[in-house]
Formats: structure tokens, C-alpha cells, sequence
């Protein structure tokens, strides 16, 4: 499959809902990961992303209008030795705590299912970068109710030993706007990837439907010496 334009991606969907991008830049130096969040209800676009040790942290723009935190408040991204871990609920810390205790990204997950907000039982959907001695591998996972059966719970994990240079993959958690909102389907989306993380997080940010989006994180991870570059957009400041 062809690499798609990111751009062309998110500018066709007004509601993706929470995605994440991982890949390589164009020069073959960095690893590359971004992950966006978006929101309709009034609880949902309450939100900003604020930097916690070497990750970040979901906190209330406004703390009085704070309604449910429970699927909305977490950590989004953490590091764990070489590893940084970033997905769209609380199975961060679920990770987290699985691979520093020995299994894999793939074991961590499996007391994991899709959230429960029926009746859209928003898939969770995770990723890992792994980034040592100059080389790098990535994963992806989404776990997703049947066709909407919240009887049981479809797992996918995508695995990407040799990343290629100017190449990501983009996985997010609906296919479009809908009442219930639809599950993502199939596989990663093959997609562009920049060297600049300025023109990146510019052309991620602008492309998110203005109305629904909410904030964005990207970090640029520098393969040969593990130093990271990271850029977060607020809506709400």
C-alpha cells in the first residue's frame, strides 16, 4: 500500500476521534510518534496536555466543569528505559507496569479490553517505540468490541522491526462522526512522515477538524543518541 498524506487523512475525517502516528523521518534519524485527542461533548473538550517527568498527563482546563474523569484523565505517554509508551487511556500505566515486571506490550494488554462507554465501546488503542544502541522498532495495538458486541473483545498488535525512513502508521479510535461512533478497522494506515518537527506538528494540528480538536503531543526521538525534541498544542490556554 501506497504511503498516505496525513494531511489528506485528517482534513477528509472530521472525527477520528483520539489517533496516534508513529514512524521514521525522511532523513532516517529519528523516531517519530504523535498522538492527538478530540472531543464533542462539553466534558470531553475540558482537557489539556500538560508535561509530567518525561511523558505527559490529561489534566481539566477547567476544574469546576470537571464532569466524569474517569476515560478522560490519564497519562497518555511514559518512558520506561528505552521505551516510550503512548496510547489513548489508562492502559499506559497497565504497560507500564507489565514490561517493567517482564512481558511483553503484548501480555501487558491482555487484562485490557475496549473501554466501557457503550454504546460506542471506544476501542483502546496503544503503541511502544523502542529505541537503543541506534536501532528502532515499533508497535501498535488496538483492542476492539465485535462489531460492536461488548461480548467480546477483538486484540490486533502490529509490529514494525525495520521502520523505513519517511514512513509512519497511523491508527486511531473511530472511522468517522456517528451516533454510536464507528471502531477503526483494518490496519495501521501507511503514512508520510516530515524531518522537521515543526512542519509536522503544524500539519497534524491544522488538519484536525477545528471544531473537535483538542490538543496534540509530538516528540522526535533521536535514534543514534536517544535525546528527544517534543512539541504539545493546547486548544484551550
Amino acid at each position: 500500500m501506497n504511503k498516505l498524506s496525513i494531511e489528506n487523512e485528517l482534513k477528509s475525517n472530521a472525527y477520528p476521534g483520539r489517533g496516534i502516528i508513529i514512524g521514521k523521518s525522511k532523513d532516517g534519524t529519528k523516531a517519530v510518534m504523535a498522538y492527538f485527542i478530540m472531543g464533542r461533548s462539553a466534558n470531553s473538550r475540558n482537557r489539556i496536555f500538560k508535561e509530567e517527568e518525561e511523558g505527559i498527563r490529561t489534566e481539566a482546563f477547567d476544574a469546576s466543569k470537571l464532569e466524569d474523569p474517569s476515560l478522560i484523565i490519564y497519562s497518555p505517554v511514559r518512558v520506561l528505559g528505552n521505551t516510550t509508551i503512548v496510547t489513548n487511556g489508562d492502559q499506559t500505566d497497565t504497560i507500564f507496569d507489565g514490561m517493567k515486571n517482564g512481558l511483553t506490550f503484548e501480555q501487558s494488554l491482555r487484562s485490557r479490553k475496549f473501554e466501557p462507554d457503550g454504546p460506542n465501546y471506544t476501542p483502546r488503542i496503544s503503541g511502544i517505540l523502542n529505541v537503543e544502541n541506534g536501532s528502532y522498532d515499533y508497535a501498535l495495538s488496538i483492542l476492539k468490541s465485535n462489531n460492536g458486541n461488548p461480548e467480546e473483545c477483538n486484540r490486533y498488535t502490529f509490529t514494525y522491526d525495520n521502520p523505513v525512513a519517511g514512513e509512519g502508521h497511523f491508527i486511531h479510535t473511530y472511522m468517522h462522526d456517528g451516533n454510536p461512533l464507528p471502531s477503526f478497522e483494518g490496519e495501521p494506515k501507511p503514512v508520510e512522515i516530515q524531518d522537521d518537527i515543526e512542519a509536522f506538528t503544524d500539519t497534524v494540528w491544522t488538519s484536525l477538524n477545528e471544531d473537535n480538536r483538542i490538543s496534540l503531543f509530538v516528540r522526535y526521538i533521536d535514534i543514534a543518541t536517544g535525546k528527544y525534541e517534543t512539541r504539545i498544542i493546547n486548544k484551550n490556554v
